[in-house]
């Protein structure tokens, strides 16, 4: 098949992102739930539109761990566990 074919079947039918098995992604979530992602971090939702806005309470990360801590905005599409 040529790839300008492919470009138009991939225009009509759009592109559905789906996460992980096991996983949601934070904009699913209801406001003030606690989640855990894949990498150990782990935070409260305080708000979710196109970003999402949390508190992350505890990170795997050993070097400037007070860095990762804290208010942050991160993508409403990140994959997350519901705690």
């Amino acid at each position: 098949m040529k790839a300008s074919t492919l470009a138009k079947r991939a225009l009509k039918n759009g592109w559905k992102n789906k996460p992980a098995k096991g996983y949601k992604f934070l904009k699913d979530l209801p406001i003030g739930s606690l989640f855990k992602t894949a990498s150990g971090t782990k935070g409260i939702l305080l708000d979710c539109n196109v970003n999402a806005r949390v508190i992350i309470t505890e990170t795997q990360s050993r070097e400037k761990s007070d860095y990762y801590l804290g208010k942050k905005i991160i993508a409403s599409e990140t994959e997350v566990k519901e705690l």
